[in-house]
């Protein structure tokens, strides 16, 4: 898809599907994340990968978000790096960090528009993990 003249990307229409097909509030916080992560990533490429929304700056992985039994998970794929108190590091063999939503009124706007900044700002190299045997490295 190309950007329009603001530098936007259209949603994707399975992006579109897949929040639609959401219980309500969960529909209310994919919608508000999927706009927020719109806004905060101009020119980001979005889709569906491996099941769940994800956007895409150059072919690698910075954002998204899906449907677990805690709520939705809003992960960002260099999250670890963002130093975010809010962001919960599990593991360590990647560099992700995530938060649970239930409710759309649980998304504080400010703190998801610093974690969009600092996910242009730090980023691993998903993109080529597999070409690299699993390594990770600082693209940014």
């Amino acid at each position: 898809m190309a950007p329009d003249a603001q530098g936007m990307i259209a949603m994707h229409p399975d992006v579109v599907n897949y929040n639609a097909s959401q219980e309500p509030d969960h529909r209310e916080v994919c919608d508000l994340l999927a706009r927020e992560i719109d806004k905060g990533l101009p020119g980001a490429e979005n889709k569906i990968w491996h099941g769940h929304p994800v956007w895409f700056l150059d072919d690698n992985p910075i954002a998204g978000y899906s449907r677990q039994k805690p709520g939705i998970r809003l992960m960002f794929w260099s999250g670890a790096d963002f130093e975010e108190a809010g962001l919960n590091v599990v593991g360590g063999k990647f560099r992700d960090a995530s938060i649970f939503f239930n409710e759309a009124l649980e998304v504080k706007k400010s703190d998801l528009r610093r974690w969009l900044r600092k996910s242009q700002e730090i980023q691993w190299n998903y993109r080529d993990i597999v070409k690299r045997k699993g390594r990770l490295d600082r693209l940014k």
